[in-house]
């Protein structure tokens, strides 16, 4: 009996499994907001060898308990278990990549997303090409901020993912702030392939050792269990420059008691410090008189006599600090880095605040110029002005809507 049902029950899950179509069969959307040819390709191989793989499982299965003496039914269900379980972690796969594609069908917001797929894209490839860049693609949600999958990674049923998946926040759409969101996760990315929390986590623990000050010791600890979401940040601000505090601000701006609220367990730096962190590594990378400026507004907005007393001592110290671990990141040298310091390895040079003004002013006289920059230069362009008061709000919705349609036009053209 339990092997009609078992053989009934796979074939079942085979017709299923045959079912699951393709998302060029199943996901309407103009081409404009296709991802790239490079990130459906390699989803829809997985995709095919995962149900490829599990129809000949399914059909050995059958085959099995159709002979009488090869499975007793304790094995049988076991086995036939598994089956299902693979199925389902083909389904999460397929979610997963679902979350990407369908929402590409919402009139307009659809081009938006692949205009993002091509941002990401470039902030992930930089100019020193140390690793092989993976493809990148985004979708919208809802919640305060953004998040990863990153390629490499195992998804659900131990396979590795071929592509980075990007979620944004739905409601920072669309302005220079979403920059910032999307490369602090493109750095996790580019930080794992760098393997730069080990190799700067190695550094402070060095640093550590010759640490007499056990405030200091806390502190310089702390930047090390922070250093994921600290190089994310970090890696905002090589392609974006003041825009990429800007752009976390608005994501810090919480209430005070979230703003001082210190967990030395939690990844993320507490968030008043975060953007106070951020703004330390502007002042290096790109020296400047606004970080002074940016750095009053944000003490201007939350009073920081509300620390929590037994933390006033450890912000001092984190502060006290934290020009050491900037200069300590950004002139990192390691095996990964083939001979170069880390902020050596981006466009850093070419986005100092003056730089970043005149070619604003060469764009205002010939737009068409704009159409032909990199996208984070772009970002990193009209978020300056923003700050510099010489764009307003509406103008940069209109300029940045424009360019991700364009850019993600120009991709779907050229497929």
């Amino acid at each position: 009996m339990y092997r009609n049902f078992l053989i009934n029950e796979s074939h079942a899950l085979r017709h299923r499994l045959i079912e699951l179509q393709p998302f060029a069969l199943s996901t309407p959307m103009v081409s404009a907001a296709s991802i790239s040819s490079a990130a459906i390709k390699q989803i829809n191989s997985i995709l095919k060898a995962q149900g490829y793989n599990l129809r000949h499982r399914i059909d050995d299965f059958i085959n099995t308990m159709k002979d009488p003496k090869r499975l007793d039914s304790f094995e049988a269900q076991s086995r036939f278990a598994l089956l299902k379980l693979h199925f389902n972690n083909i389904l999460d796969q397929l979610d997963i990549f679902s979350d990407v594609m369908t929402q590409r069908s919402e009139y307009n917001t659809g081009v938006l997303i692949a205009g993002l797929d091509i941002l990401a894209q470039d902030a992930l490839t930089i100019p020193v090409p140390l690793y092989d860049v993976p493809p990148v693609v985004c979708f919208p949600e809802r919640g305060h901020g953004a998040a990863i999958r990153k390629a490499r990674t195992r998804l659900p049923g131990g396979i590795s993912n071929p592509v980075a998946v990007i979620q944004v926040p739905r409601e920072r759409l669309v302005g220079s702030g979403i920059a910032a969101s999307i490369i602090h996760e493109v750095g996790h990315q580019g930080s794992t392939e760098l393997k730069l929390k080990e190799s700067i986590g190695h550094q402070i623990e060095q640093v550590m050792q010759h640490s007499m000050d056990a405030t200091h010791k806390e502190a310089w600890d702390y930047y090390r269990r922070c250093l994921s979401e600290i190089l994310s940040d970090f890696w905002a601000m090589t392609h974006l420059g003041i825009c990429a505090t800007t752009g976390l601000m608005a994501v810090m701006s919480l209430p005070e008691i979230f703003l001082f609220r210190v967990n030395k367990e939690d990844p993320h730096p507490f968030p008043w410090f975060r953007v106070m962190l951020s703004i330390a590594f502007g002042t290096y990378l790109y020296p400047n008189k606004q970080w002074n400026d940016l750095k009053k507004l944000w003490y201007s907005l939350y009073d920081t006599a509300k620390i929590p007393a037994e933390y006033k001592a450890f912000t001092e110290a984190l502060l006290q600090l934290a020009p050491s671990f900037v200069a300590l990141v950004c002139t990192h040298e390691s095996e990964a880095l083939k001979g170069h310091r880390l902020q050596d390895i981006f466009h850093c040079a070419d986005r100092s605040p003056d730089q970043l003004r005149t070619l604003f002013d060469a764009w205002k006289q010939t737009p068409q110029l704009m159409f032909k920059a990199a996208p984070s230069l772009v970002f990193a362009v009209i978020g300056q002005a923003k700050w510099d008061k010489r764009i307003g709000i509406q103008e940069e919705c209109i300029i940045l809507t424009r360019l991700l349609k364009d850019w993600a036009l120009q991709r779907a053209e050229s497929k």
